[in-house]
C-alpha cells in the first residue's frame, strides 16, 4: 500500500516562486509514474505533469516553462518547482501515482494512489 503527502503550498505573489514535495511510503514508488494534478474552484481536477521512474518529465501547456517536475527515488520523494506563478495557477494540488508508464501528462481516472492535496494560492 503507497502513501503520498504533499507538502510546500502556500500563498505567494503573481511572479513568485514555489515547491511542492510529494513523499511516499511503499516500496514500489521507484517503479511509478507520478504526476502532479491540481484542481481550481469550480473546475476539473487536470494533469499539469508527470515523470517516469526513468526521470521523464511531461508538462501541460499551461505550465511549460515555468514549472519543472524532479524526483529522488533515494528518499521516495518528487518534487514540483513552479516559477513565474499566476493567478491562474490558484487551485489544491494533488500528487497521485500509478504502476503504468506516464506517456504524457495523465488525467485523474489513470492514477490509483494520491495524496491528500496542498493549496497553492497566487494573488
Amino acid at each position: 500500500h503507497v502513501q503520498l503527502v504533499e507538502s510546500g503550498g502556500g500563498s505567494v505573489q503573481a511572479g513568485g516562486s514555489l515547491r511542492l514535495s510529494c513523499g511516499a511510503s511503499g516500496s514500489i514508488y521507484g517503479d511509478a509514474c507520478v504526476g502532479w494534478l491540481r484542481q481550481a474552484p469550480g473546475k476539473e481536477r487536470v494533469g499539469v505533469a508527470a515523470i517516469d521512474s526513468d526521470g521523464i518529465a511531461s508538462y501541460a501547456d499551461s505550465v511549460k516553462g515555468r514549472f519543472t517536475v524532479s524526483r529522488d527515488n533515494a528518499n521516495n520523494t518528487v518534487n514540483l518547482m513552479m516559477n513565474h506563478l499566476k493567478p491562474e495557477d490558484t487551485a489544491v494540488y494533488y500528487c497521485a501515482a500509478t504502476l503504468n508508464r506516464c506517456h504524457g501528462v495523465r488525467p485523474e481516472s489513470d492514477f490509483t494512489y494520491w495524496g491528500q492535496g496542498t493549496q497553492v494560492t497566487v494573488s
